[in-house]
């Protein structure tokens, strides 16, 4: 991972797109574990949704309170403040990864202690917190199941909602053999590949951190503004072991998960267990407003973080990708994930949002790939549940990219100098008749070659990837003309 800069490290340095993508498309193990994931979560997902009459009216609300939230970001943050801190809580505010990373890390050594417990927490991935605190000789244990499976294995999550769906139960149970012991209690002997039996060795492993952390680090899914309550979703039991023993809770948000009030937040937590994990509602949902007198924990510090989002609100047409609930419907139901999983994009935000949200936190010039990680089919479009419109940002961003490549005084590329003649040449009708009589002969000369579909030269990329017919021997232009002067 590379190191924190101005807008943080949610960019992990990993080679552009299309070679991450050309890697996994060939590993046939990772697109099995894939298919099977991704699969059955889509079909679950659909099946809850169409029990709901109102399931359109639902993204059509969630979609406009995240407008008109994010239009008036800088009041509702203010007033989360204000409530949190009216509730016995403190509030942080981090310009990026560093100061976030700072923060939290002088939070912990004010406790004198040396080790944490995580819930899950796409933010502090975001930010590199863990190392951030490695460095600083503070060891955090992540308690969510996968989440543990990524740090047992030394990987990186692949998935939003599923950070370990890249591993199968066999590698799984090898990983815990092979590795728990590093990190606590080991294995149980014998342990075999059955979900039930992983899980009870996850749940020993964890059970002691549980029981004698005095510090813990947390996420948000959402933070109500008006009472200064901060809400966590999740289906272990983890996250509210972690929300409630330790004596001193830290929270790191990214500064976009506020909601006003507690009807808005009703929306969201119909949409969210339904669209992630295919189910009605979450096995625990957990809240908690500042602290309370022998009840959780006697101290609790909000950091909000913000590492490239304010750009991106600046932004009138990306700044819609803020408002993700990190759901990972996108995901589940995008052709091109589902055939190189997430590692490929290089962020710890993958798939359709990850392709339109990290070129705008880390700037387009870094990862000027990711815009082009699609296929512009509209699946995403059609499983958000808060109506993000990503094909849309995908070509605002595409465009974006083409800008920056041009700043950057780098020659253009052969596809741009292509595009560019044939803007030229549909602009002019006798240019583009003169190009209609050329490929027909072109397209004539390759079939008697026994070349069709087959473009030659620098072509070549193009129609190994594509279909390309061969040109009709006459223009509907020639046909039209020939056919009206015989009237």
């Amino acid at each position: 991972m590379s190191a924190p800069g101005d807008r943080g490290v949610v960019w992990l340095g990993t080679p552009p797109f299309p070679d991450a993508a050309r890697e996994a498309v060939g590993d046939t193990r990772l697109r099995a574990n894939l298919k099977r994931a991704t699969t059955v979560i889509r079909d679950k997902r659909l099946a809850v949704a169409s029990e709901l009459d109102d399931w359109e009216q639902l993204r059509t609300a969630a979609d406009a309170i995240r407008t008109r939230t994010l239009r008036h970001l800088d009041h509702h943050l203010l007033r989360l403040e204000e409530s949190v801190t009216a509730a016995g809580g403190t509030v942080h505010w981090a310009a990026d990864a560093a100061e976030a990373n700072r923060i939290v890390t002088d939070l912990v050594r004010d406790t004198g202690e040396h080790e944490v417990v995580k819930v899950k927490s796409m933010a502090t991935q975001e930010i590199g917190l863990n190392e951030a605190l490695a460095a600083a000789g503070i060891t955090a244990y992540e308690t969510d199941l996968a989440e543990l499976i990524v740090q047992l294995g030394d990987d990186r999550p692949s998935h939003i909602l599923v950070p370990a769906i890249h591993r199968n139960r066999t590698e799984i149970r090898d990983l815990f053999a092979e590795r728990m012991g590093a990190w606590g209690q080991p294995a149980p002997e014998g342990l075999t590949d059955e979900p039930v039996e992983l899980a009870e060795a996850a749940r020993r492993h964890l059970r002691r951190k549980f029981l004698t952390a005095k510090v813990a680090v947390s996420g948000a899914n959402f933070a109500v503004a008006d009472t200064g309550t901060l809400v966590v979703v999740e289906s272990e039991g983890n996250g509210r072991m972690c929300l409630t023993l330790p004596e001193t809770l830290i929270t790191v948000m990214g500064i976009e998960k506020v909601v006003p009030s507690w009807s808005d937040l009703e929306v969201f937590l119909q949409l969210l267990p339904r669209s992630s994990t295919g189910e009605r509602m979450n096995p625990y949902t957990s809240t908690w407003t500042g602290t309370t007198q022998a009840d959780g924990p006697s101290r609790f510090h909000l950091v909000l973080l913000d590492n490239g989002r304010t750009d991106t609100l600046a932004d009138t047409v990306g700044r819609q990708a803020l408002a993700c609930i990190r759901c990972s419907a996108c995901l589940n139901v995008c052709p091109v994930f589902e055939r190189t999983g997430g590692h490929a994009y290089g962020s710890v935000y993958p798939g359709p949002i990850g392709a339109v949200l990290t070129p705008q936190l880390v700037g387009v010039e870094r990862a000027s790939s990711l815009p082009f990680a699609s296929t512009l089919c509209g699946a995403c479009y059609d499983a958000c549940p808060v109506k993000i419109d990503i094909p849309r940002l995908l070509v605002h961003l595409r465009a974006a990219a083409v800008r920056a490549r041009r700043g950057a005084g780098r020659l253009p590329t052969a596809e741009a100098v292509a595009m560019k003649a044939a803007a030229t040449v549909l602009d002019s009708p006798g240019l583009f008749a003169a190009a209609q009589r050329a490929a027909s002969l072109g397209g004539r000369a390759l079939a008697r070659r026994g070349r069709i579909g087959r473009l030659p030269g620098p072509l070549r990329a193009w129609s190994a990837e594509r279909d390309t017919p061969a040109p009709p021997a006459e223009s509907f232009r020639d046909w039209w003309r020939r056919n009206r002067q015989e009237r």
